[in-house]
């Protein structure tokens, strides 16, 4: 119930007014149709055969009032147009909230999507290493569609529901006696109707586990198609696909029989309702044949409105986990948000350096990935960081980056703390090229200007030949204009590092970090990133995690770790020629 309350919550925050003249136009049809049903008393008057007349009753008093309506309208005929005309008011009403009812799903459907998504752009880099990808990407597009699609069954609930309210009372006005009877017979019927509801939040559940399973399954099978084909394993992925999906087959073909069943066991109770409603008001009640056929003819619309009511429940009770998923994961990246401003401030101004003083960090209680570590990194120069696989050099650049934050220590710029407020305009300082370079499924030119959106050609050109990349992408078939492929696939290794260090140079930050940019490069584009590293010097502060120790011969300053630890520190030439320390050995060793 928390989350349903929840789920209305958030429809009325992003409906607002709109959600309540909803419900009153909701309210307004109903009443039209209950009037065009009471215009059946002067329509069958007319006819003579049944007598409405009956003493003392509310229904006399009524046909007094509604017997003058032919009189006044021209005799039958005019009733007959009366009537047409309240059945074309309410369908234009019926089309209109049709229309408003999409457009509120559609619209919630979007507000779901942008405020999760928002919440993850902004939570925390600990946050996603916590959660898989295909889990967040399950939820942002399958799990919102399933919790936006609930919102067309709340509101047809709430449409019902006014409907069956309003009905229930002209039944009421007409005979109280049985429309107490059918009253507690429909309550009955529902009690009943809790095994359904929650077997169908157990369904929604087990739809999103499989959903998650499914997802996670075949974005590991695509991303890695060159292992599964260079290893022969398209026979058991297929195998394992075909097993999943064969259960969401059965979980659909579940909930379809759960709601088929439901649906049998309402439309037969509704037969045997009616059946006993003519019994014991003809026997109990001594109904007279006027009321009885007036609340028949109301019932008889009444009981697919209830049918229609519990579908919707059902429809609810299993798009509940999903919605649950969502506020959740939306509650979760909520709580790990980096930083509370929402404007992006300017860039921090740098005139000394970045200087870490005895900062320690590790990652959930596993031995410190840092340990104590302080170094000095000089604007304009360039520092070059390396060490063997898990001394931790990605993890000092994770905090220089301010995607993590030290557990001891602290990170200074210009002599001044650096403080979670302004974490996004150090961000605003640096452009970062990893290991893996990310491009889009784009043109070169759309890369580029991801990071400078009013960048020109020309200045795209020349951040192009700043990073030695201006040739290759001369020689595409449409140059700047040339598709890239998924991940850049119609790129070499080589050319893609080498590309977004340009797009990295475009956006003419001050600092400029490359995480083993070069480490998986050929001698050739090995080559031209040091003439780009070269190009730099002196205007940037370039600081390079190095696994080639060939690339970093030009640095102004070498930190060595080991093990969280910096243990050496100092010139290039300087470090290769200490021959007890870490740094000749890691020489002595690439040069074997």
């Amino acid at each position: 119930m928390a989350h349903l309350w929840y789920f209305y919550k958030q429809l009325h925050q992003y409906a607002g007014p709109a959600l309540y003249i909803t419900l009153l136009v909701m309210g307004l049809m109903s009443l039209l149709e209950g009037f065009a049903v009471l215009l059946l008393i002067p329509l069958i008057s007319t006819t003579g055969i049944i007598d409405f007349h009956i003493e003392g009753s509310v229904l006399s008093s009524i046909v007094t009032y509604l017997e003058k309506i032919p009189a006044l309208l021209g005799g039958l005929p005019g009733i007959l147009a009366l009537y047409l005309i309240l059945v074309f008011f309410q369908q234009l009403l019926s089309r209109r909230i049709q229309i408003h009812h999409a457009a509120l799903q559609h619209g919630f459907f979007q507000h779901l999507r942008v405020k999760t998504y928002g919440a993850l752009l902004k939570a925390n880099w600990r946050f996603f290493r916590t959660h898989r990808n295909s889990d967040l990407i399950h939820i942002l597009t399958a799990e919102t569609a399933r919790a936006s699609a609930g919102t067309h069954s709340f509101l047809q609930l709430l449409s019902q529901f006014f409907f069956t309210l309003i009905q229930i009372g002209i039944a009421f006005w007409l005979s109280p006696s049985i429309t107490v009877f059918l009253i507690l017979s429909g309550a009955i019927l529902l009690l009943f109707s809790r095994g359904f509801l929650k077997r169908s939040v157990a369904l929604g559940s087990r739809n999103f586990t499989l959903g998650e399973e499914y997802l996670a399954g075949i974005t590991d099978h695509i991303n890695g198609m060159k292992d599964v084909k260079s290893n022969t394993l398209e026979t058991s992925r297929l195998n394992w696909y075909k097993k999943v999906t064969n259960q969401m087959r059965s979980e659909q073909m579940e909930y379809t029989r759960l709601k088929s069943t439901s649906q049998m066991y309402y439309k037969i109770a509704s037969s045997v309702l009616t059946v006993l409603l003519i019994f014991i008001a003809l026997q109990l009640f001594q109904a007279q044949a006027a009321q009885l056929l007036l609340i028949i003819v109301i019932f008889s619309r009444l009981w697919p409105r209830v049918t229609s009511m519990q579908g919707a429940m059902e429809q609810i009770a299993a798009m509940l986990p999903a919605f649950k998923e969502v506020r959740s994961l939306t509650e979760k990246a909520e709580a790990a948000k980096e930083w509370e401003t929402e404007q992006v401030p300017p860039a921090l101004i740098i005139n000394k350096e970045i200087r870490i003083e005895k900062v320690s960090f590790s990652y959930e209680g596993d031995k410190k990935a840092l340990n104590e570590a302080a170094a000095s990194f000089p604007v304009n120069q360039m520092t070059a960081v390396v060490g063997k696989s898990g001394a931790g050099k990605s993890t000092l650049i994770d905090l220089l980056l301010g995607l993590h934050r030290p557990q001891e220590g602290a990170i200074l710029i210009d002599d001044k703390e650096l403080t979670n407020e302004s974490i996004p305009a150090l961000r605003e300082t640096i452009s970062y090229v990893p290991q893996d370079p990310f491009l889009f499924h784009g043109s070169v030119k759309e890369n580029m200007q991801l990071v400078r959106p009013e960048a020109t050609e020309e200045d795209i050109w020349e951040a192009l030949r700043f990073a030695s990349a201006a040739d290759f992408i001369a020689n595409l078939p449409q140059g700047l204009d040339t598709m890239l492929g998924d991940r850049g696939i119609r790129l070499s290794g080589g050319e893609r590092q080498r590309l977004v260090l340009a797009r990295a140079v475009l956006r003419k930050t001050p600092i400029l970090i490359l995480d083993e940019a070069t480490s998986s490069l050929d001698a050739e584009n090995e080559y031209h990133i040091q003439r780009a590293l070269e190009n730099m010097r002196g205007r940037m502060t370039v600081i390079v995690i190095a696994h080639r120790l060939s690339t970093i011969r030009h640095a102004d300053q070498v930190i060595v770790l080991e093990e969280g630890r910096i243990i050496q520190q100092g010139g290039y030439q300087k470090l290769a020629h200490e021959t007890s320390g870490a740094f000749h050995h890691l020489l002595q060793k690439q040069q074997v």
